[in-house]
């Protein structure tokens, strides 16, 4: 070995560039993907066709349909926006399992009536805001309070549940005609397809974007592989952490206002599970649960895998226990090849 680069004491200096394999973020150029991540991302989309096929096989007249094809993209819009954030939180080295009801709680606070009295424009930015304000409330907690992320985020997911249901009083608030501007998100179309999967599609590029192209990526992967090493690099681990956290409550707010245009309402039902359905597209998506490495590309399309056995559920009469038991065993699979990986010798 050597010894360039060794400083007085024998030992390597620490930055961002040198931290172990699994602090050090994926090189960037589009040349050099990590190998890893290029097989598990052909793996899911393979596993995506099996599916198709079997939805023709299955369903021949129902499931290769237009309209069946831009519901599977249309149900997958609302989860793949929040899966997004959760993929950057877990690749920071945390977890978000407030999500679902963040979702739940920026939906209420939109459709107030005071809320909406402002308008469709007033109605959106008020949905992530309160997204976001619970993000950095759960940041705040892990990053300075020094809790722990499960801890926290569980907090918030039953204090954002029970303040949406205080105020809606445990009702199904409406979206009032003069803002159909919201609604309209869902059944105004372009090439075919509605807004709100444009919206999952431009919030998954700047998810990519930020992640694979900026330092506040490369800080993420570091933070999550080595938070330690981070610091001495000079990075501002806490408030890094305190971002992810907003970034994650920023695309509840945005799922929000998704599923405010598809059911015409806000509830304090809304995202039930949703936090479950997120983790596992970003487990399957081949995203580290130990944070540091993982793909914006592989969540999307885990989350597409989730979304199309939904779809084949339903349109094969199957009970909803039967779907969530695939799902289980799915992401038991999921980890089980991670372990794998990791104990394989590179």
């Amino acid at each position: 070995m050597s010894d360039a680069g060794v400083d007085e004491r024998g030992e390597a200096p620490v930055s961002v560039g040198e931290q172990a394999p699994e602090a050090r973020a994926p090189d960037v150029r589009w040349w050099r993907r990590p190998p890893l991540d290029d097989t598990r991302h052909l793996g899911l989309v393979l596993a995506l066709l099996l599916l198709c096929a079997v939805g023709a096989i299955t369903q021949p007249d129902n499931f290769l349909t237009t309209g069946n094809t831009v519901g599977i993209l249309v149900l997958a819009a609302t989860i793949g926006v929040i899966t997004v954030g959760q993929t950057f939180v877990i690749i920071g080295g945390g977890i978000d399992l407030s999500v679902g009801s963040v979702m739940a709680l920026a939906s209420v606070w939109a459709t107030t009536v005071a809320t909406q009295s402002y308008g469709p424009a007033v109605m959106a930015i008020c949905a992530i805001l309160v997204g976001t304000g619970a993000g950095v409330v759960s940041g705040l907690l892990i990053s300075y309070g020094r809790l722990v992320p499960f801890i926290a985020t569980l907090a918030m997911l039953v204090a954002a549940r029970g303040l949406a249901q205080r105020l809606s009083d445990r009702r199904t608030q409406l979206v009032q005609p003069e803002n159909s501007a919201i609604v309209e998100l869902s059944t105004t179309k372009v090439l075919g397809l509605p807004l709100v999967v444009y919206i999952f599609l431009a919030i998954g590029a700047a998810g990519w974007v930020l992640l694979n192209r900026t330092t506040f990526g490369r800080r993420t992967f570091a933070v999550g592989g080595n938070p330690e090493a981070a610091r001495l690099a000079g990075i501002d681990v806490r408030r890094h952490t305190l971002l992810l956290y907003a970034l994650s409550g920023f695309c509840c707010g945005v799922a929000a206002i998704i599923i405010m245009a598809r059911t015409t309402t806000g509830s304090s039902t809304h995202g039930d599970l949703y936090e479950l359905d997120a983790i596992a597209a970003v487990i399957i998506g081949g995203t580290l649960l130990t944070g540091g490495r993982g793909t914006v590309i592989g969540s999307i399309l885990g989350v597409l895998v989730f979304t199309l056995i939904t779809n084949l559920f339903i349109l094969n009469g199957l009970q909803t226990s039967d779907q969530l038991i695939a799902k289980g065993a799915i992401i038991v699979v999921a980890v089980l090849l991670q372990r794998r990986a990791l104990r394989s010798p590179t």
